[in-house]
């Protein structure tokens, strides 16, 4: 039950959820207290107008991503890639598909290429009311179908394929990494997820160095962004790009303030 909390809640948070709520409160009000009635849809109308913008979805996103920028990688023992975007084979899918997150695995593989690491674990299950898949069927094990065909040999790859979350994610992989003798590791995760996961990683004690990958937010669009006045126009109107960004980041900044209220931070 906890962790079907922990999903559902949030949505309620988010723009468009936020946006909802307001509309069927808006909907209940209209014969009761007509005069809430404005206010509860302007504050739906605010919402989405907010997380569709294209400047607030930059910058939630940017405050994330620049606190790990890329840098000379050091070698380490292993490198762990944090589960997400990976879609099971279902048909018609001819065979496993990539979303944007899909870059993990991807950057993963080509660190491994380049000899930093000797081993490759691979950290992510399913919840199968999520329709995303069965625990049978993990995340990891995807994963590792992928990073096979981009030449990583089985031989170098390691699965948690039970964790739910990316608390569960660091407490496996330690377990893996205490068992092997392993001390130093290169963390692969979306660039907005990386401040979470390195601090989730760091109270556990895990000497990890941030390998981010996934980043939404190149510098030409820091460095453009608002000059020019189509692009001002445009950002202001709702985009769901642009949603699905602030929500993204959303997503991270609660995630945070919860798993520090419990003590994972």
């Amino acid at each position: 039950m906890s962790l079907f909390l922990s999903k559902l809640l949030p949505l309620f948070l988010y723009p468009l959820g936020f946006a909802c709520v307001m509309l069927v409160l808006a909907l209940f009000s209209v014969w009761k207290r007509p005069r809430w009635t404005a206010g509860y849809i302007t504050l739906a109308l605010l919402a989405l107008l907010l997380g569709g913008n294209g400047a607030v979805a930059r910058q939630l996103t940017y405050s994330l991503e620049r606190q790990y920028v890329p840098t000379a990688l050091p070698n380490a023992g292993a490198i762990v890639v944090l589960g997400d975007g990976i879609r099971s084979q279902f048909p018609p899918r001819p065979w496993i598909d990539v979303t944007e997150a899909g870059d993990r695995p991807i950057y993963a593989a080509a660190l491994y290429k380049q000899g930093k690491a000797p081993l490759v674990i691979l950290s992510g299950g399913r919840i199968d009311w999520l329709g995303g898949g069965s625990p049978e069927s993990p995340e990891s094990a995807d994963m590792a179908k992928l990073v096979e065909a981009l030449g990583v040999p089985a031989s170098a790859i390691l699965q948690d394929p039970t964790s739910l979350n990316t608390r569960e994610n660091a407490v496996n992989v330690k377990q893996i990494l205490d068992a092997r003798g392993i001390q130093q590791i290169l963390l692969v995760t979306s660039a907005t997820h990386m401040p979470r996961s390195m601090r989730i990683f760091q109270k556990l004690g895990i000497n990890a160095t941030a390998a981010p990958t996934d980043f939404l937010v190149v510098q030409p669009e820091v460095e453009l962004a608002g000059k020019s006045p189509e692009g001002r126009l445009l950002g202001l109107i709702p985009d769901s790009e642009h949603l699905h960004h602030s929500t993204r980041a959303l997503k991270e900044y609660i995630g945070s303030f919860v798993y520090q209220l419990r003590g994972w931070i």
